[in-house]
């Protein structure tokens, strides 16, 4: 067997408070935010950090897992919002240091988050959404082999302009595919 949770590079693990207190100085990065999520940018306390991640660990409808090479932190994966008795899931990756952005840990952690959810999991279709001025994300996912199924027009308004938020999702049989016809 292949190890689920382990690539060449990087690997996932639990969200340790250490990482907590990365991830809280990034929350003071405005630019980060407004490409992760439509809510206000906004920091975040180490604290509500860890009611979030606690929260996860608790749930079995939210997993969030560390990227880490050796034993710098990169980023931070989830799968959530999972409906079980449908077999769907969203995804999410935030890597918010610039120097570990387009470097290739997004796509190996992405590719463990996605074989973890397919074959661990047993989920069927996965899900997720990004907006349009988010040009280095849609790559990744489209490199991933997620299509592209729809936008929510004007979503979002930032800095005066109205941007679409895309859909995109991928299919566990199209996964299989792409990995028959790609090397590991």
């Amino acid at each position: 067997m292949e190890p689920i949770l382990r690539g060449p590079r990087v690997h996932l693990g639990p969200v340790t408070d250490e990482h907590l207190d990365t991830i809280s100085k990034w929350f003071n990065n405005s630019f980060f935010l407004r490409r992760l999520d439509a809510f206000p940018a906004r920091p975040r306390s180490v604290d509500s950090l860890k009611e979030w991640r606690n929260e996860a660990a608790d749930s079995n409808t939210e997993f969030i897992f560390s990227i880490c090479e050796g034993d710098t932190f990169i980023g931070y994966v989830s799968l959530d919002g999972i409906l079980w008795n449908q077999r769907n899931g969203w995804l999410a990756i935030a890597i918010g240091d610039p120097s570990h952005q387009g470097e290739g840990y997004g796509t190996e952690a992405m590719k463990l988050l996605i074989d973890y959810a397919f074959y661990e999991l047993n989920l069927h279709r996965l899900q997720l959404t990004v907006f349009e001025y988010n040009q280095p994300a849609i790559w990744l996912y489209e490199k991933l082999g997620f299509t592209y199924e729809g936008a929510q027009r004007e979503f979002i308004l930032r800095d005066g302009g109205r941007y679409d938020m895309f859909m995109y999702g991928l299919l566990s049989h199209e996964w299989d595919e792409k990995n028959a016809q790609e090397p590991r």
